[in-house]
């Protein structure tokens, strides 16, 4: 069906994105539409169906032919109906209307109960049936690469374990033997890059990576699928407000050092990749300096101008990004005035760049409770940490997670730290001209 539909394709992101784009203190200006009460209308025939996954309406399955499925009539040529965390469409010419005989008998009180914030992954193709046994009903088919909530799990008489999902306010069944658990997303940090032969003051140095092994580190992502996505999606994940492919990352890079525009913007761009760059915003230089590998330099205004389509411009504080003389974040030593105030201020100083710096990483990793609150209160909606691991719905949103993949990290180990469950992963050999020193 999918040749029937690709033309349309586009008319339905369209739609879709021109919904999301509209800003919330703008919703009062919209027209009054009439809504259309949602009804149960019948699959005449196998039916392929798409969804916002990420940023782009893709085919997410099929709704097996003499389905029962609740509907709204959108546009000309789709029907809406509910899908994970969004919505999903269905050509209008593959459904047709029930008799009040037919009706939908599943559970309403297990499709009404609240999320308990946990999604699957489908690792392949995932039958959905209308009971947790291989020899009901198939009501479904979910692709694979996708993550969707379910509404509860349990076990059959033979100990299988079996996801509720909601598809449609219908009640399926997914098999663990075609999905998994989500445990989180990863957020990577990074913070400096160099060359091999340039690198001479911080060889040793945790925090600096060679443009190499970023390379390779990025080569491996897009040969085993993963997405990046902005901190705006992890957002909405966190909020159970989006649909999102299984497999996906976030970059993160500390500071605003310049050696990230010099080295990993054109690494990134060439992989059509995105990331988010934490600028400490006291510490960007009017005009571009001179490259220097010896030295921990920062971008420029033109600089940061110059990776906007690759980085989103976040915060990493104004004049807070500093120890004490026990080598401690200033930052716990601050009172509640003093952070709020530099938040704030750095938010102000970034606007240039971004008018929507939601999102901060505090210095060194350093928080508390007067730093969280004090995040909160400046208008921030997330921030991270250095704390190891990664995040998830349910999640504090002002103490999330991260992982570090170090220079000398194999590629194997970053495909085991990045992957859903724990265990070793099978990584391609990389290309001759890929190989680290």
């Amino acid at each position: 069906m999918w040749h029937k539909n690709r033309i349309a394709i586009g008319m339905l992101l369209g739609i879709v994105m021109s919904v999301i784009m509209i800003p919330t203190t703008h919703a009062d200006l919209l027209p009054n539409v009439e809504v259309t009460p949602p009804k149960y209308m019948m699959t005449e025939r196998d039916s392929e169906v798409y969804s916002l996954v990420g940023e782009r309406v893709i085919p997410v399955g099929e709704i097996r032919k003499d389905q029962l499925l609740q509907v709204i009539p959108a546009a000309a040529e789709y029907y809406e109906f509910k899908f994970g965390n969004g919505t999903g469409f269905i050509d209008k010419d593959d459904l047709r209307e029930i008799n009040k005989a037919q009706k939908n008998n599943d559970m309403l009180g297990d499709l009404n109960k609240p999320l308990p914030n946990q999604n699957i992954l489908t690792t392949r193709e995932a039958k959905v049936y209308l009971a947790a046994d291989v020899r009901s009903e198939q009501f479904a088919v979910l692709v694979e690469n996708l993550r969707y909530p379910i509404v509860g799990k349990l076990k059959d008489r033979l100990s299988n374990t079996w996801y509720q999902v909601n598809i449609g306010d219908r009640l399926g069944y997914v098999s663990s033997a075609d999905a998994e658990i989500d445990n989180g997303i990863p957020i990577l940090t990074y913070h400096h890059m160099l060359k091999n032969e340039e690198n001479k003051r911080f060889l040793n140095t945790s925090t600096t990576t060679s443009d190499v092994a970023f390379s390779n580190q990025m080569a491996y992502l897009k040969q085993a699928g993963y997405d990046t996505i902005s901190l705006y999606q992890l957002e909405g994940y966190l909020n159970n407000k989006i649909n999102l492919p299984a497999k996906v990352v976030v970059l993160t890079f500390d500071d605003g050092l310049k050696s990230v525009s010099r080295y990993a913007y054109p690494i990134l761009k060439e992989n059509g990749f995105r990331a988010t760059a934490f600028i400490i915003s006291s510490r960007i230089k009017r005009h571009p300096q001179k490259w220097n590998p010896d030295s921990l330099q920062f971008m420029s205004i033109s600089e940061l101008k110059g990776i906007q389509d690759v980085f989103d411009i976040q915060s990493h504080t104004h004049f807070l990004h500093r120890t004490d003389n026990r080598h401690h974040p200033i930052l716990l030593s601050r009172s509640y005035h003093n952070i709020i105030f530099d938040f704030e201020r750095s938010r102000r100083a970034l606007a240039q760049f971004n008018p929507h710096v939601i999102f901060l990483s505090y210095p060194f990793g350093g928080f508390n409770q007067t730093a969280v609150n004090a995040a909160k209160n400046a208008g921030f909606h997330l921030a991270v940490t250095t704390m190891q691991g990664k995040v998830k719905p349910g999640d504090n949103p002002y103490t999330l997670k991260r992982l570090y993949i170090l220079r000398t990290d194999s590629i194997p180990t970053m495909a085991e730290r990045i992957a859903n469950q724990p265990g070793a992963v099978a990584v391609k050999p990389a290309p001759a001209a890929m190989e680290t020193d």
